[in-house]
């Protein structure tokens, strides 16, 4: 079975083919995973602008369809999957329009997918997994736009514990990024310098809150963080607000209150909900200081619990995120995908 996917949540023009061998021990096979970034068009806004970015996929759907198929060596397609939400709704339609003109000329099934629930499964590339041994788990879910802690009881069954109340983890990177004169997107360019702070040479020191990691709930807030991270910034000269020495103490700080909390948070439901696992996904987790603490923390707090990090290039979005979860949809029997629609704030 070759499965075709289209992703356009966001900024990112994505399509990916795989091939699933049918036989009893199932292998999956990466025939191409291409993805067109517009970072560099929408740097100059610091940010995505929806309108903006629905154009250039409507440019670049075409081009990166026909470079997958041929890297693919042009195989039948069996099943085609596009995402249908959450995202920016503009950009969401021109995905699924190009996946429905595809559809039709090809005759086959057309799968939508939850954006959010693709993240969760881009960490079981091999089909070897047995679920059993890996749910219940709790995953984390962090990016530019979303930030969830998930109840995840069996395959499709979920509960969200908690989520952000205002900015995510990863537009808190970008606010200050910005803020910082560090540019677009914020969370590559803010770890970079926080690798680059050495603690015993800086004399600055800087001390900002970690937003509700205390709180009995498992929510978030980001954007408490912000502002006390732009107060202290406009507390400085202007002389130091440009230094090295303080972007790379703001950075490092910045960096460890987000990762303080999120962990705090995880291994706390964790805990309560007497998980096997701890997946991770999104855009955030492909920083490498959160997925170094996030395993040794594990280590030390949950013995006998599993982590899952997907590798850092499809931590963020891609499609072949997509065509996974439309197999494990696919094999789990499961038909939720025949009633989904378009929905730029869909919900697991």
């Amino acid at each position: 079975m070759i499965i075709l996917a289209i992703e356009t949540s966001c900024d990112d023009t994505g399509i990916a083919l795989i091939k699933v061998d049918s036989k009893k021990k199932a292998k999956i096979k990466v025939l191409s995973n291409i993805v067109s970034s517009q970072i560099e068009i929408h740097k100059k806004y610091g940010g995505v602008y929806p309108f903006l970015a629905k154009r250039e996929h409507e440019k670049n759907l075409p081009l990166v369809f026909e470079k997958a198929m041929k890297q693919a060596k042009n195989p039948k397609i069996d099943v085609v999957a596009v995402t249908v939400g959450p995202g920016l709704e503009p950009c969401l339609w021109t995905g699924v329009n190009f996946a429905k003109k595809l559809v039709k000329k090809l005759k086959v099934s057309m799968i939508p997918i939850n954006h959010i629930e693709a993240h969760i499964y881009a960490n079981f590339l091999k089909p070897k997994f047995d679920f059993k041994k890996v749910f219940p788990a709790i995953s984390l879910i962090v990016s530019g736009g979303h930030t969830q802690i998930i109840l995840v009881k069996t395959f499709g069954d979920y509960k969200i514990l908690g989520e952000t109340r205002d900015d995510a983890a990863g537009e808190c990177f970008d606010k200050v990024a910005r803020m910082l004169g560090l540019g677009y997107p914020g969370g590559p360019v803010i770890e970079k310098k926080a690798k680059e702070f050495k603690s015993r040479t800086s004399k600055l020191e800087i001390s900002l809150p970690r937003p509700m990691m205390h709180q009995k709930n498992y929510d978030f807030s980001f954007s408490g963080l912000k502002t006390a991270a732009l107060y202290h910034f406009k507390s400085q000269k202007p002389k130091v607000q440009k230094s090295q020495k303080y972007i790379k103490s703001m950075a490092h700080e910045l960096q460890q209150a987000i990762i303080d909390v999120l962990i705090y948070k995880t291994l706390k439901a964790a805990k309560e909900y007497n998980v096997k696992s701890i997946i991770l996904g999104g855009g955030v987790s492909a920083n490498k200081e959160l997925r170094k603490q996030f395993k040794k923390n594990i280590k030390k707090e949950l013995l006998n619990v599993s982590c899952y990090l997907p590798d850092v290039k499809y931590s963020t979005d891609n499609a072949l995120m997509i065509t996974l979860t439309a197999y494990y949809l696919l094999k789990n029997k499961d038909k939720r995908w025949k009633k989904t629609i378009v929905n730029a704030n869909l919900r697991l």
